[in-house]
């Protein structure tokens, strides 16, 4: 099969997809259109099918396997398939596996680093706190190992919140060597645990979308919720310290406008925002590369706001 990351303008598709989503619109001048994702473990491509009732376009649904015939155009910087044709993929048209995004590193290596990072919390209603998610409790364990860090922005693909969970504390790990002002406990407890919410603000795959909870609170509050039920089952966890952890948590995106309900009033809730926001600007500018052969300017990125380019070596 050709991958969605090396489709380019002016190629015809004949392929099978996975349709992660459909919508039927109506475009402004009352001329309904049903708008897809498409999906395999590469990436995502938005598609088109602009005469839904036409001869050749067969009756299917969301998470179906799809044969699409069509031509990738170009839309607002984004590339997009307009679809002629398409039908239900048969028996042995395709493999379930190709269609699932994954990280490229060791699932088990990397939630070994994190356990380890739990063992080397010296307070121990933190640990303990830890422990209950991460060693403790095997539904969470197996949602958080198959979980995205996002829909599509950065690292969305199973697996990705270990992958950026391990980078933020990673990032973290550093900063209390190089300032030991920050209370390192404290700070590899908040990095840890900081995006545990997106276990139930997103769908697992094939899906991979915002759930009614993840729509109705957001990942920080839920996470928050989560931490404070695990807090009242530990024996007299300190109330100040409660208040940190979680302020860390409700702090992490920084900024009122970016969906912190607080500002970062400590500075171990700072380094956690510096952190987040690295590891995550820094895989969104990867995966925009990667989805690139062009050696030169890529064009406008909404995701960064700037034109980008590969280095020249």
């Amino acid at each position: 099969m050709r991958y969605i990351q090396d489709l380019k303008e002016g190629m015809n598709v004949n392929d099978v997809y996975l349709c992660r989503k459909k919508q039927a619109l109506v475009t402004r001048n009352g001329k309904s259109y049903d708008s897809l994702i498409l999906q395999d473990k590469t990436g995502s491509l938005d598609a088109k099918i602009w005469e839904p009732g036409s001869m050749g376009i067969d009756d299917f649904e969301e998470l179906d396997y799809i044969h699409v015939v069509g031509d990738v155009t170009s839309f607002q910087g984004r590339l997009q398939l307009n679809i002629r044709r398409l039908r239900k993929g048969r028996n042995g048209e395709y493999r379930p596996e190709d269609y699932l995004p994954v990280t490229d590193k060791d699932i088990d290596q990397m939630y070994a680093e994190i356990l380890k990072y739990i063992s080397s919390v010296k307070n121990d209603c933190l640990r303990k706190l830890l422990e209950m998610f991460f060693i403790e409790d095997p539904a969470f364990i197996d949602a958080f190992k198959k979980s995205s860090a996002a829909k599509s922005v950065h690292h969305g693909f199973m697996g990705g919140l270990l992958e950026h969970t391990l980078g933020v504390t990673n990032l973290c790990h550093y900063y209390c060597q190089a300032y030991p002002v920050l209370n390192r406990d404290l700070l590899i407890s908040a990095a840890i645990l900081h995006d545990i919410g997106k276990v139930s603000e997103l769908s697992l795959f094939p899906r991979n979308d915002y759930t009614d909870e993840g729509q109705l609170i957001g990942h920080i509050i839920i996470g928050v919720e989560m931490i404070d039920e695990k807090i009242r089952q530990i024996p007299d966890f300190p109330v100040l310290l409660s208040g940190e952890i979680r302020h860390c948590i409700l702090a992490h995106h920084g900024e009122l406008e970016y969906g912190s309900p607080k500002k970062p009033a400590l500075i171990e809730a700072a380094a956690l925002n510096f952190a987040d926001n690295t590891d995550a600007k820094l895989q969104t500018f990867k995966e925009l590369l990667d989805r690139s052969v062009d050696q030169g300017w890529l064009g406008y990125q909404a995701l960064l706001e700037s034109n980008i380019r590969k280095t020249i070596v």
